[in-house]
């Protein structure tokens, strides 16, 4: 694929986003926080499709992380009301596309009919060939990593797990993300320059791109800017440059 400059593009397998921006994107044109939620929620569907057109095979988006729940409670309830709605569009979405879907997160916390919906979507689409989509919901990385030290632990404590087998590669088998490649772009909107508890153990060796663009209105032209972004850095994990040799 070529980019904005008409140069041919090396495309990421995997791209993460934390979606930031959406109510001060509402604040700044006099409208509801919500409706910025809303038009967020409308984005995501149309950076999916874009993101397949370009070649990426996976998509990580932050939706609502654990510590989203100290939000005013009305807000809250507009963001779960949001979520239940998306998860029907979403299956729509993924039955014409072919999209593959996944939830990571605990989901316990989350409403019966939610966690319904969202089994239902993750049956329907687990063996769809296009887009992987992971939605991270009620997720934060220290969460995650928790809930994988414990399920080892469970399975130690029953004989299932000998700790001296425990490595890098059997930790990621516990956690949310198993079976997914780590980002190599993550990309977090409205110029906020931290990654606020999202993939912790998953974007130790994955490229940074901020943009000052609210997600509702980081379209293709900006996806395109991202990953323009990605090529020009020199990913070395940990050796040294060919230059410096």
């Amino acid at each position: 694929m070529a980019g904005n400059s008409g140069q041919e593009l090396k495309i990421p397998q995997h791209v993460a986003i934390i979606l930031d921006g959406n109510g001060r994107w509402a604040k700044a044109k006099g409208l509801p926080r919500n409706m910025g939620h809303v038009e967020g929620a409308k984005n995501v569907e149309v950076i999916c499709e874009e993101a397949y057109r370009m070649g990426i095979q996976y998509l990580t988006v932050y939706a609502f992380s654990t510590e989203n729940w100290n939000r005013p409670k009305d807000e809250v309830d507009a963001l779960m009301k949001l979520l239940r709605n998306y998860m029907k569009t979403c299956l729509k979405t993924a039955e014409k596309n072919r999209m593959c879907v996944r939830v990571l997160g605990e989901k316990s916390r989350l409403d019966q009919d939610i966690r319904v919906r969202i089994q239902e979507l993750e049956d329907a689409t687990k063996n769809n060939d296009g887009l992987h989509f992971q939605i991270a919901i009620n997720y934060g990385g220290r969460d995650e990593i928790v809930r994988a030290v414990r399920q080892m632990g469970l399975d130690i404590r029953r004989g299932a797990l000998d700790p001296q087998e425990i490595s890098e590669q059997l930790l990621s088998d516990y956690l949310d993300t198993h079976g997914i490649p780590e980002p190599d772009l993550l990309i977090r909107t409205c110029n906020e320059q931290r990654i606020s508890n999202f993939l912790l153990w998953q974007l130790a060796y994955t490229e940074f791109y901020f943009t000052p663009v609210a997600w509702p209105d980081f379209d293709k032209k900006e996806l395109v800017k991202a990953v323009e972004a990605y090529n020009q850095r020199d990913r070395r994990y940990g050796k040294i440059s060919e230059e410096e040799v």
